[in-house]
């Protein structure tokens, strides 16, 4: 039995999210980023809206916007005296609350919120294809000889200022890569599910790993097996590909306890 193309973009644009999203959500995790993620995903959606409102393309759209937001939050954070966490919330409810009042002016556009929302995987088409994979792998790259310096000035940031790494640019290179992988997965699972791809494999793989390595590896293991999980229950039950993903990488985490702590 052939697989039907729109399962097939489904799956490979799920498997190309995941394999990036291990490693980076690795990183999310360690230096304690879900809120950064939180806040450039609610912006999505003001994203969307901008590139309707221009007759640009919506993922176009959501790339720059979220871009130009992760470096606006990282210039106010040097800036500013409120706390980052309160900054972060602030913006993650205004961007959101932007994007939605912004939708509401256009009443002759018809537009699937939900789906932007919560994701709508088999609607995948072949240029939204093209667009996940090449964005998954730009960021693969771009991580790969970012990996070492990322992790000095996540183990030690002072330490890695005194040996030279410029910490700031390589901070703001990881945050523009969050930002990349947001924008390119809320096709996926949509605005208010990204954060929890990229956090729950790899706060599940973090249990079991003894190096940095294994856990960005078993991360984007888990994050394949929930993609395919998710998939096969949409699929067969005809329940929604994206929340069907989160909840199968969630039903990994909580196996991930059941199994006992790899000793380190």
């Amino acid at each position: 039995m052939t697989m039907p193309d729109f399962l097939l973009h489904a799956l490979l644009a799920g498997l190309a999210l995941a394999l990036v999203a291990g490693p980076l959500g690795s990183f999310v995790v360690w230096r304690r980023m879900a809120y950064f993620g939180d806040t450039l995903s609610h912006a999505a959606l003001f994203g969307v809206a901008i590139g309707l409102l221009l007759d640009i393309s919506p993922t176009l759209a959501v790339t720059v916007g979220c871009l130009l937001l992760a470096l606006l939050l990282v210039t106010l954070q040097q800036r500013q005296p409120l706390a980052s966490d309160t900054l972060l919330g602030i913006l993650a409810h205004s961007t959101l609350s932007l994007g939605l009042v912004t939708l509401s002016f256009m009443p002759e556009v018809r537009i699937d919120l939900m789906s932007y929302l919560f994701g709508d995987l088999l609607a995948v088409s072949r240029e939204d294809l093209y667009w996940i994979v090449a964005g998954s792998a730009l960021v693969l790259l771009i991580l790969v000889p970012l990996w070492r310096p990322l992790l000095a000035i996540t183990v030690h940031e002072e330490l890695a200022r005194v040996e030279g790494l410029p910490v700031a640019a390589i901070r703001l290179a990881l945050m523009l890569l969050i930002a990349l992988v947001i924008a390119v997965a809320m096709k996926i699972v949509g605005v208010l599910l990204i954060t929890s791809l990229l956090i729950i494999p790899a706060a599940a793989a973090q249990r079991h790993a003894r190096t940095p390595e294994q856990m960005a590896l078993g991360a984007s293991l888990l994050g394949l097996l929930a993609v395919c999980g998710g998939l096969s229950l949409s699929w067969f039950q005809d329940t929604p590909a994206g929340p069907s993903i989160v909840v199968c990488a969630a039903a990994l985490f909580l196996l991930s306890f059941l199994l006992r702590r790899r000793a380190v």
